[in-house]
């Protein structure tokens, strides 16, 4: 390894560490874009979208679970992210749907594998919030109950931008939440931006 690349991938290192980044010129400047590219990437400085769910499961007043778990912000939901930026996309993401799926997550997921439809069950717009997880208003938030006619093992989520079809933001697949009639359950979306 010669020098100039030795020194890059040192400064890389020590940047990446320390979550610094220096304005660098390619081009006969000091490093190449290769070098340049290294060393952005290895910052940390991009923004990041990091999902949670939380449940509460509800029957006859009395709370019988709660359930947490981190979610996958698919890439459909990443692109359309980009796009409410600029205004490309004007569909903000507060509808939540469950469903029966059990295959896990992926990044290519664009809806829920077996979304109910039926019995109290069926997709709804929640309430759109945001809170601090991090710093002011970092998180976006979209609370929704449901409140069952019918019996169901639940085990999966979906939060998307329409209350039909529509682009998949989240999903996550997790141990069966089995609701009955007359059961209620309070699903929360927390999208934090880091």
């Amino acid at each position: 390894m010669n020098t100039r690349k030795l020194f890059a991938f040192v400064l890389a290192l020590a940047l990446g560490i320390s979550g610094c980044t220096l304005p660098l010129t390619s081009g006969g400047g000091v490093l190449s874009l290769m070098e340049e590219a290294v060393l952005k990437s290895s910052a940390g400085s991009g923004a990041r979208l990091y999902g949670h769910i939380e449940f509460e499961h509800w029957r006859e007043g009395v709370l019988l679970a709660r359930h947490e778990t981190p979610n996958l912000v698919v890439d459909a939901g990443k692109a359309a992210t980009a796009g409410l930026i600029n205004g490309v996309v004007t569909n903000f993401f507060e509808h939540i749907a469950i469903g029966t799926g059990a295959t896990a997550a992926a990044a290519g997921d664009t809806a829920c594998q077996t979304e109910i439809t039926t019995n109290g069950g069926q997709r709804a717009a929640g309430t759109t919030s945001r809170v601090t997880t991090d710093v002011t208003n970092d998180t976006a938030q979209v609370v929704l109950t449901y409140n069952f006619t019918g019996s169901f093992a639940i085990t999966e989520s979906c939060l998307l931008d329409s209350i039909t079809t529509g682009t998949l933001l989240a999903r996550q697949v997790f141990s069966a939440i089995n609701v009955v009639n007359g059961d209620s359950l309070q699903v929360t979306w927390k999208i934090d931006v880091d």
